[in-house]
């Protein structure tokens, strides 16, 4: 059974910064993309952030470009997202993925989903 069970989010002030950890068992780490989506009330899914099989390759999305990175630690079965300089549009429920296509903003529904941590950035 494919479990993806994210952790870190919580409150934080504009301009701050945040870490997110996801952590992947039931399935080959290393044989799977991994990627961060995020909901805001009211408001379509977006793609954030994701990172290839290998760790050679990350994707961001518009909105976070150059504030959020992505890192994975194959030794743990974990993906990072460190999110820097947060703004209130930010605020939102993050989910990580796992893809056995690589994830990007186009490609397609990954196949498994974590259950999402609230992400909260205040004025």
């Amino acid at each position: 059974q494919v479990q993806l069970v994210e952790s870190g989010g919580g409150l934080v002030q504009a301009g701050g910064s945040l870490s997110l950890s996801c952590v992947a068992s039931g399935l080959s780490f290393t044989s799977w993309s991994m990627g961060c989506f995020r909901q805001a009330p009211g408001k379509a899914r977006e793609f954030v952030v994701s990172i290839s099989r290998n760790g050679g390759s990350t994707y961001s999305g518009d909105s976070v470009k150059g504030r959020f990175t992505i890192s994975r630690d194959t030794a743990k079965n974990t993906v990072y997202l460190h999110m820097n300089n947060l703004n209130p549009e930010d605020t939102a429920v993050y989910y990580c993925a796992a893809g056995f296509i690589t994830i990007t903003r186009s490609s397609g529904e990954p196949n498994y989903w974590g259950q999402g941590t609230q992400v909260t950035v205040s004025s």
